[in-house]
């Protein structure tokens, strides 16, 4: 088999703060293969943010990778310089943050920007800036004459597009997104995604994409990520995660989410909150709210088990009680 585009082992990371440390990525792992789309997610401050910005090492202090590897295209960028690091960004890969207008610069263009991040890897005539700017612009569905709009000027959906324009500048192999479509409208969120995925099928870059929406992780995930309390709580393809999800927390997010297909139900929220990850509880992190606690639970921390072509941080699935889980099931 094709060695994967990306590979994360073990990626720890640390808030160091004058109070203590705080883990708040802890000991995360999982691979990425080429044209591959990959949705991680999670209730807010379970890691997800901040394990992207340690994929992408755009970690600013007080955040520190304190273990662990990030190996994209056979190089481990956690012990990448600085230049190194800088020559990949945008030809490589590239990063679509959380909201467009805080990442563009309000006092530029939109093609002044998109001029900035060309010549930054080379020195390309105005006319190569002006046609690869075209280009992108079209590839996002945006008429070219906006290169000459600020951002202020554009919607929130265009201003979206732009970055993910900005980003596909060097057709890079990995496009890293975090959340691009939670300040947008339901319609607007549609149009932005299915733009994405025309996009990845026709370019073949994969992607990884931070989201609370399961609907949008339904529709156009290949593989889903779970993450509770700064880990993976469990990672399976995606009709594996809606068809038959196998941790705990992972049945809480699909029941606290409506769906229109199939019949009507009550929608459920997982009760109490969070975890200090600070101070997290000993044994399972989910144990304080899971319905299906386990006096182990409370003092035996549970590894990610292999079950079912899943892999699930879950004492449920440890050899004995998988098999007692099978005959349940069965």
């Amino acid at each position: 088999m094709a060695e994967p585009l990306l590979d994360v082992d073990g990626l720890t990371i640390d808030y160091l703060t004058e109070a203590g440390d705080v883990r708040a990525v802890d000991g995360v792992s999982f691979t990425l293969d080429p044209g591959e789309f990959l949705a991680v997610v999670g209730e807010s401050g379970c890691g997800k943010s901040t394990m992207l910005f340690g994929v992408a090492q755009l970690l600013t202090p007080p955040g520190e990778v304190v273990a662990g590897q990030v190996t994209f295209r056979g190089r481990d960028m956690v012990r990448l310089s600085r230049g190194e690091l800088r020559h990949m960004r945008w030809r490589e890969y590239s990063v679509v943050m959380q909201s467009a207008m805080n990442a563009l610069n309000p006092m530029k263009s939109i093609g002044a920007q998109f001029k900035d991040t060309l010549q930054a890897h080379g020195k390309p005539s105005a006319e190569e800036v002006r046609r690869r700017s075209e280009e992108v612009m079209g590839l996002v569905g945006i008429d070219p004459t906006h290169l000459r709009s600020y951002p202020h000027q554009l919607s929130g959906g265009m201003r979206q597009r732009a970055m993910i324009a900005m980003a596909l500048l060097y057709t890079p192999q990995l496009v890293i997104m975090d959340e691009p479509t939670s300040a947008l409208d339901v319609v607007a969120q549609r149009s932005l995604m299915t733009k994405i995925k025309d996009l990845q099928r026709s370019l073949g870059f994969a992607v990884i994409f931070v989201t609370h929406d399961m609907s949008m992780v339904s529709r156009y995930s290949d593989r889903v990520l779970v993450m509770y309390a700064g880990q993976v709580a469990e990672a399976a393809a995606t009709q594996a995660i809606f068809e038959r999800p196998l941790h705990p927390y992972t049945r809480g997010l699909l029941n606290a989410y409506p769906t229109v297909t199939g019949p009507r139900r009550e929608l459920t929220g997982i009760p109490g909150s969070p975890p200090d990850l600070g101070r997290p509880p000993e044994g399972c992190r989910f144990h304080p709210r899971c319905p299906e606690v386990m006096p182990d639970c409370l003092t035996h921390p549970p590894e990610l088990y292999p079950c079912r072509g899943a892999r699930v941080r879950c004492l449920l699935y440890t050899e004995p009680a998988a098999h007692e889980a099978v005959l349940t099931d069965g």
